[in-house]
């Protein structure tokens, strides 16, 4: 499965905000969790398939955070479909100080 990946230091109560050209799906997982996504296996995530934008998904905890983004849904055999152009942007709203030195 083809995704977009962004890793990043985030404190807790800090907001991811994603705007994405079609609806897709969003997580935000820790460094094991991630593993476990891109080798197939079971994960845990904060997100979700979003279709409204933006999407805004708020940091648990502080730490290292991996944010991933793939298309959702069937996907289309017709020649405009493959056609379609996927955006996106990943801002952070940071609400305190990084705690990282």
């Amino acid at each position: 499965m083809k995704f977009v990946h962004r890793r990043e230091h985030l404190n807790e109560d800090d907001i991811v905000v994603i705007e994405c050209s079609q609806r897709c799906n969003i997580r935000l997982m820790s460094d094991a969790n991630f593993r476990s996504f891109k080798n197939g296996g079971r994960h845990t995530y904060h997100g979700g398939a979003f279709d409204r934008f933006p999407a805004k998904i708020t940091v648990p905890s502080s730490g290292f955070w991996n944010i991933t983004l793939d298309t959702a849904g069937p996907r289309l055999n017709n020649a405009a479909a493959r056609k379609t152009t996927f955006t996106h942007s990943i801002k952070i709203i940071r609400r305190s100080s990084s705690k990282l030195s």
